[in-house]
């Protein structure tokens, strides 16, 4: 039985999307729900799989091709002989696998378990760096670094051809090297949202400093207890900034709005979009309705995005919408920068680096430990007034957190 293999259906925001990689060939067996081939799209990488158990009779979308939404991508003949070729390539040659090679299995990303069967890496040699022992797709890399394993650049050939793998030169050499590679399409879209937001808004930006002492000594006496509380889920300081910005929001409903036209978009509910870096550049997930969150639920929820988007596991309706966006430069060691706006979004909020400063207070010379903030914003729509006592409520809330439980 012949069955077809499409793209995913992409929302109206999306209009197509590249066949950024094979993990299969015509001709290869497969398992049901097998990771078969991968889409890029501006936003997202999508993981296509297999329906069924069967294998790959005919590939029509070749690696680079730009596909759309529901495109016929491949047709796969439904079949047993998939499970018995798949087994027969997974028994090992030697000795059965070990229940330490099960368990790493069970712990590891899609993204990471493709490197390590590409490259017939032995798994209990690699050590997770993430909570419980999971294994990321950094991990794999840096333990192939550390063995001399080049992973391989670009797609994986979809006619059953060798994969080429290219040397890149690392450390001091008299050769002058270039490379030249192409845009990924999500990274061409990035540039293309960030070119165009200096082009259709009014951006200004307006700065102020918090004093992040009573978080910190918040953060110090209950962060074991509220681990244990909350199954693990560490206390961190965006989950601060995150509710003390959506207090702000209801203060101030401009920096809220959208510009749509000629027409201002009040949203009657906080979406906050919290930047995430990956391989392949910032994304912006989107915590829903965030005012109704407590403090775990978004220290959880922004650690799983993180988690989800290094593996590329973000789906489209993850980073779909938001009102307002969070940035924290300062886990990249950023003192201060002027944050770009994501449209159609009017205010963009950047945390930074936390360095000791000497600041006077009362007529004396303190070292405290101080944060830049930053605030971009759309002028068309929010003066400069509204913007400046925004980032003020913002730093009141920071340097009282009790105010951001009482609401005050």
């Amino acid at each position: 039985m012949d069955i077809e293999i499409k793209a995913p259906a992409f929302p109206e925001s999306i209009a197509d999307g590249e066949v950024a990689a094979w993990h299969k060939s015509e001709g290869d067996a497969v398992a049901r729900d097998e990771l078969i081939v991968e889409i890029e799209t501006d936003k997202v990488v999508l993981e296509v799989v297999a329906p069924v158990d069967g294998v790959i009779t005919r590939i029509h979308a070749r690696a680079g091709d730009t596909v759309q939404s529901e495109q016929l991508l491949a047709e796969m003949e439904q079949g047993p002989v998939a499970a018995a070729t798949l087994a027969s390539k997974a028994a090992p040659t030697a000795t059965a696998t070990t229940a330490k090679d099960t368990a790493a299995a069970e712990l590891m990303g899609p993204a990471a378990r493709h490197l390590v069967e590409e490259h017939k890496l032995d798994i209990s040699a690699i050590k997770g760096s993430e909570k419980g022992g999971r294994i990321s797709k950094e991990d794999v890399l840096n333990y192939m670094n550390a063995r001399d394993v080049s992973p391989t650049v670009g797609s994986i050939p979809p006619s059953g051809g060798t994969a080429v793998v290219e040397k890149i030169p690392v450390g001091p050499s008299s050769e002058r090297v270039e490379r030249r590679v192409p845009m990924t399409r999500m990274r061409a879209r990035i540039a293309e949202r960030l070119l165009n937001a200096t082009h259709e808004t009014a951006m200004l930006s307006t700065f102020n400093e918090v004093n992040m002492a009573p978080v910190m000594a918040l953060r110090s006496k209950y962060k074991d207890q509220f681990e244990k509380t909350h199954n693990g889920t560490r206390l961190g300081f965006m989950g601060f900034f995150v509710k003390a910005a959506c207090e702000a929001l209801k203060r101030f409903p401009a920096v809220n709005a959208s510009i749509d036209g000629n027409d201002v978009v009040y949203h009657g509910y906080q979406d906050i979009g919290v930047a995430v870096s990956t391989g392949g550049g910032l994304v912006v997930p989107v915590l829903r309705d965030a005012d109704f969150m407590s403090l775990a639920d978004i220290e959880a929820a922004i650690r799983d995005m993180g988690l989800r988007a290094k593996d590329n596991k973000l789906s489209i309706e993850d980073m779909t919408g938001g009102t307002f966006t969070v940035t924290n430069g300062g886990v990249f060691g950023s003192l201060l920068s002027t944050p770009i706006l994501n449209p159609p979004q009017t205010g963009i909020l950047g945390m930074h680096k936390i360095q000791d400063r000497p600041m006077a207070i009362d007529g004396q010379v303190v070292i405290l430990p101080m944060m830049y903030l930053a605030l971009t914003y759309d002028h068309r729509l929010i003066d400069g007034k509204t913007a400046v006592q925004f980032l003020v409520a913002i730093k009141d809330l920071i340097e009282d957190p009790a105010r951001i439980l009482l609401q005050l």
